[in-house]
């Protein structure tokens, strides 16, 4: 009896550099205030916010010499001169009209007929991003990226200077970003990463605030709205004015145990250390940070009616949100989605579904999406109803590295996927789709890099 032999399956390449921040726009990240993200030590620290304003505009009006005309970046113009797209962001002399992120391209001509468009050119803004930071590594070693147009830096080696000497330094800083890539920037200076943020915002564009001292901080902090300060967004801010907080000062004066009980005792505690400018964060390296959700959405050009084309949406959006968890070497088995109806109340549903078990492997997440929503898709489109944006992201992360009791993904399916990330990566991210994809809704988006 002849014995078989078994060769190994041969090892494959190393994926090589996850692109984890395309087409992805940052949130709110609370590890930043939470306790394992505070310093262990309690000494006084100083932080420098910058922010560089309306900043895929300010790229645009630089790179076109679009200096003092109203832009958008997030929509465009048919060939018939129809508008189309969302407002990512605006030129300040866009929003001097009244145009605002968020809204439809139509509405943003309709009250500035003479805007100019443009798609977001998310490779580009990267570029000049790290431009920003090259810059900033030169006045501190301790510089945090948090997002494209945004950055905090660490300098509690200069907590003893004066005011006088804090306004050179950021000059100093504003002039050696601009002078390197000629855009502008608002930057403030304070005790805590949450105040110097709040800082940087009192005097924008192309301003400078430092803020070290409580009488001012008294002064210029405390009456803010406390929906500036990051965490508290519209629903949180509706839950503190129901117990008659307003300010900033409303909340310091009522103390944490009134947070508490609107937010519960952990994050009712860390959010009101951030309202109270106590929160002495560490600032960190954007590599390090692993988000609690991934997600990913998408407004199509125009509307449609073909579930099968929304279901090849999802596809490409289960792809995205894998390959991040990839990136990430996180899993999760726990997903939601939404589908927003055509139409100006922007009315929808919403979905969640769960894979077999943790897993950052797209067929076990495409699988379970499409069994979920597509009898919904068809089940609205005999009422009308006609699709314009989708989206899904995970409701938890896999935080641990535990094997689980009746899941396995399959090794097969492993290696596809390493096989996929490795040409994506190397040749571009739409080297290989699913096929399914391939009945995506067609035209353009507000991403040129995604435009047909």
């Amino acid at each position: 009896m002849n014995s078989i032999s078994h060769t190994p399956l041969p090892a494959l390449p190393d994926p090589g550099r996850y692109q984890l921040r395309r087409n992805v726009h940052n949130i709110t990240r609370y590890q930043t205030i939470a306790a394992d993200m505070q310093h262990v030590s309690s000494k006084p620290r100083l932080y420098v916010h910058v922010d560089m304003n309306a900043f895929y505009a300010q790229v645009e009006q630089m790179c076109y010499n679009l200096y003092g005309i109203p832009v958008v970046v997030g929509g465009w113009r048919k060939p018939d001169g129809t508008v189309k797209g969302i407002v990512a962001t605006s030129s300040y002399e866009a929003r001097a009209w009244g145009v605002k992120t968020g809204m439809s391209a139509l509405e943003a001509c309709k009250l500035c007929p003479y805007v100019v468009f443009k798609q977001v050119d998310y490779e580009k803004y990267r570029a000049y991003s790290k431009r920003i930071k090259a810059v900033l590594d030169t006045f501190s070693p301790d510089v945090e990226a948090y997002s494209m147009d945004e950055f905090f830096m660490d300098i509690t080696w200069k907590r003893r200077e004066s005011r006088e000497e804090l306004m050179e330094f950021g000059r100093a800083i504003k002039e050696a970003i601009h002078e390197d890539t000629h855009l502008r920037c608002s930057l403030g200076i304070s005790t805590s990463k949450t105040y110097a943020k709040l800082a940087s915002d009192l005097k924008k564009p192309n301003g400078l605030t430092v803020l070290t001292e409580k009488r001012e901080i008294q002064k210029h902090i405390w009456p803010l709205p406390l929906d500036e300060v990051w965490g508290i967004g519209r629903r949180r801010y509706a839950k503190l004015k129901l117990k008659g907080l307003y300010t900033i000062k409303d909340g310091i004066d009522n103390g944490y145990p009134a947070f508490q009980k609107i937010f519960g005792d952990y994050f009712g505690k860390i959010l009101w250390m951030t309202v109270a400018g106590k929160d002495q964060a560490v600032v960190m390296d954007q590599t390090e940070y692993v988000p609690r959700r991934v997600g990913y959405g998408h407004t199509f050009s125009t509307w449609t009616d073909d579930p099968w084309r929304v279901a090849g949406e999802f596809a490409k959006a289960a792809k995205q949100v894998c390959y991040r968890l990839r990136g990430y070497g996180k899993k999760s088995d726990k997903f939601m989605g939404t589908v927003r109806f055509q139409g100006t109340e922007k009315e929808g549903f919403s979905f969640a579904f769960r894979a077999p078990g943790h897993t950052n492997l797209d067929r076990y997440v495409i699988k379970h999406c499409l069994e979920k929503v597509v009898p919904r898709l068809f089940h609205y489109r005999k009422f009308g109803r006609r699709f314009r944006s989708i989206m899904l992201s995970t409701t938890e992360l896999d935080m641990t590295t535990q094997t689980e009791l009746f899941f396995r993904e399959e090794t097969r399916l492993k290696r596809l996927y390493q096989a996929m990330d490795y040409l994506n990566n190397r040749f571009g991210p739409d080297t290989v789709h699913h096929g399914i994809a391939r009945f995506d809704v067609k035209g353009h988006t507000h991403f040129k890099e995604r435009s047909m």
